[in-house]
């Protein structure tokens, strides 16, 4: 007994020798990237001129979406900022991760994309420049080695709002790759508030888009301006990943928060409805060797796709509480892409309103639920018990309501603002004390009527 017993052991150590370093047959192997997450507030998909926008407002971010994958039909959860951003961390619903509104933080000790790289061993850094995203107002700090809130210029006419242009965001993330631990892989994620509103001028790009003088331009032009600046300035980080030889070592997340009105259904800004214009995003993937250049998907996507996404193209386990598809598989040829799907997405008041508990500002600021299945898209003004029904495939721009009056929301729709208003009831309760600054800053931003 005791002979089989050492034959077995030196068994097990001969086996150990010949298959150490090696991974299971199955599971492919894959170098350990650097991520860059470059993501611009408040950007439509459709003011590209990848999108198929006439003027060329984005040249850089053109050429960077053809070198890989560009997602044609991607949407975001929430058309807000925290929330949105929150969702493409940690692949979870704003009722789920507790941030639904501008100003109310995330629920504390949530697993999130950046954490689990950490736990991998990835040096993590985000330099952000719209107020909404501080971490007192976000709770995101916690998720980041280093979370830099760049705010050294006033945006607002020189006169309010200290926040950020696109180029000290791409001053301060290319200084800290410069002093990063180049023992580690890095994860980086640089914010861009541009082109939000107020929407400056640039006369420096305006001539390039065919823009009259500053005094003619709408604010339509205006907007247009602010993407060509701030497409320059991601170019100038994507060119200091270049000069340090790492960029083809690189996975790079580009992608907008979400989307913007600018007039449709007589409505300036974003957060309050579900319209396209405020929740289609652009969004692409790059990684040289891995995802073949000039890739397009065609089929819905969404921002909650990026964590599980990202984590299936490195082969590491992906939690089984993410809310998004994984794609990664469709992008190695194993699998085609998905030919139904729905998508999710819900709309929340845009910030709290002063300095009572969060969990009440959670539950009162729901605004509208909606689903989207098959290119028609249900949704429901939660208060006035208002659906809105469209064929986007036949009506693009939303102006034929197929609802009939006072018509009920479908079975999928109505579980949906069952479980959404559920998760706001539960969210934990924990007091939000806003500084009279954070007040004045999200009202002047419009988030506070």
């Amino acid at each position: 007994m005791q002979y089989r017993v050492l034959v077995y052991i030196a068994f097990l150590i001969w086996t150990g020798f010949c298959f150490a370093g090696n991974p299971h047959p199955a599971v492919e192997q894959v170098k350990t990237p650097n991520i860059l997450i470059l993501s611009v507030d408040t950007l439509r998909s459709d003011r590209l001129s990848a999108y198929g926008y006439e003027r060329p407002t984005s040249p850089n971010i053109d050429r960077l979406l053809a070198r890989g994958l560009r997602f044609e039909r991607a949407r975001t959860v929430e058309p807000l900022t925290a929330p949105a951003c929150i969702s493409m961390l940690t692949a979870l619903y704003p009722h789920e991760h507790g941030s639904s509104r501008n100003g109310v933080p995330m629920l504390p000790d949530l697993s999130s994309l950046p954490k689990l790289l950490r736990a991998q061993g990835y040096a993590t850094a985000a330099f952000v420049s719209n107020w909404t995203l501080r971490t007192k107002l976000t709770g995101l700090g916690e998720h980041f080695d280093h979370y830099g809130e760049v705010f050294t210029r006033k945006r607002w006419f020189g006169m309010l709002l200290s926040e950020a242009t696109a180029e000290d965001i791409s001053e301060n993330a290319a200084t800290w790759l410069n002093h990063r631990d180049r023992e580690k892989p890095f994860l980086l994620w640089a914010h861009y508030s541009e082109p939000h509103a107020p929407y400056r001028f640039h006369r420096k790009f305006a001539g390039r888009l065919g823009i009259p003088k500053q005094e003619k331009a709408t604010q339509s032009d205006r907007y247009d301006t602010e993407i060509a600046f701030t497409d320059h300035q991601i170019q100038l980080l994507l060119d200091r990943l270049e000069e340090e030889g790492v960029i083809d070592d690189t996975l790079i997340v580009f992608l907008s928060d979400h989307g913007e009105s600018l007039g449709e259904h007589r409505y300036w800004g974003h957060g309050r409805n579900l319209y396209e214009p405020c929740l289609r995003i652009p969004m692409g993937l790059i990684w040289p060797g891995v995802i073949e250049p000039g890739t397009v998907y065609r089929a819905p996507a969404m921002n909650l796709d990026i964590p599980p996404t990202l984590l299936g193209l490195m082969n590491m386990p992906i939690p089984h509480h993410y809310r998004g598809f994984d794609w990664s598989a469709v992008i190695r040829g194993n699998s085609p892409p998905p030919t139904t799907r729905t998508t999710y997405h819900q709309a929340h008041r845009g910030a709290v309103q002063s300095l009572k508990a969060a969990e009440r500002g959670r539950r009162r600021g729901l605004l509208e639920v909606g689903i989207l299945s098959g290119g028609v898209k249900e949704s429901l003004r939660v208060r006035s018990q208002t659906l809105r029904l469209f064929d986007l495939e036949n009506d693009a721009a939303e102006l034929a309501n197929l609802a009939p009056r006072k018509s009920k929301p479908s079975k999928a729709l109505e579980t949906w603002a069952l479980e959404v208003e559920r998760g706001l009831n539960q969210a934990s309760e924990n007091d939000l004390h806003l500084a009279d600054e954070d007040l004045e800053m999200l009202r002047s931003l419009g988030y506070i009527d």
